[in-house]
């Protein structure tokens, strides 16, 4: 590999070490807004299905509005507060793991920096770069940004990204309570003879939506993600409906 000239060594040093070019957004953000993107769809997937599960098998059991009411509003506030509490612990955990390496990586900067250095060249360097471009780009990308390009070529860690928790809980408990929504209106609207069949239609259409958008921004085989998320959804309101109407029947 031929040594950078002059004019060319800040965009190469920068494509070197994002892997993108500089019209190009940045990777890992990029990756970062379609993972919270994924993860919003996905609640609010667990919203229409846990949700529906609820208000149909009591609907199976009686007509009567105020218990299909209830637990309707009991399954969307315990589960919108269930999906934040477990994303605000598992996005903590993460966060606290991801500021430690940082705080580690910014001590090993300030006591070590001719080590960190070399540690930053053997790195292009097991990335394929010679000696020469790979010290090149590691020198520049030093005195440009130390703390920056070590987290990118060792920890693939960019400081700006670390999650916050608060924010984790709060889109975790928006997109399910959105979710959950769509068949509390669905069960409540329509007459009493149309309950049922309007809330499955109206379900088992927002898990299509909900199946090819998740397989979409995952890169995955529509076609597949989306009958994997249907049949499912299908076959927790089917068990449910008949439960609730097996006791409803018995007077249990």
């Amino acid at each position: 590999m031929s040594t950078p000239s002059a004019s060319s060594t800040p965009n190469a040093s920068a494509d070197a070490a994002t892997g993108a070019h500089p019209h190009e957004p940045h990777r890992e953000g990029l990756a970062n807004r379609l993972n919270w993107l994924r993860a919003g769809v996905l609640g609010a997937n667990d919203g229409i299905v846990s949700v529906a599960a609820i208000v149909v098998g009591v609907a199976g059991a009686t007509s009567s509005v105020a218990p299909i009411l209830t637990a309707g509003l009991a399954g969307l506030i315990g589960g919108a507060i269930s999906m934040a509490l477990g994303e605000y612990v598992s996005v903590s955990s993460q966060s606290d793991t991801q500021k430690a390496l940082i705080l580690r990586e910014k001590e090993e900067l300030r006591t070590q920096p001719e080590a960190e250095l070399e540690e930053l060249v053997g790195l292009y360097r097991a990335k394929g770069l010679s000696e020469q471009t790979a010290r090149a780009v590691a020198t520049e990308l030093t005195g440009q940004n130390a703390l920056a390009a070590h987290l990118q070529a060792e920890l693939n860690i960019v400081e700006s990204d670390v999650a916050s928790p608060w924010r984790a809980a709060v889109a975790s408990a928006t997109a399910f309570t959105i979710g959950g929504v769509l068949p509390m209106l669905a069960i409540l609207l329509p007459p009493d003879a149309w309950r049922i069949p309007v809330t499955f239609a109206a379900v088992l259409l927002a898990l299509v939506i909900t199946g090819v958008t998740s397989a979409r921004i995952g890169g995955s085989p529509v076609l597949r993600a989306t009958v994997r998320i249907v049949v499912g959804g299908a076959l927790a309101l089917a068990v449910t409906y008949g439960i609730g109407s097996w006791l409803g029947a018995t007077g249990v």
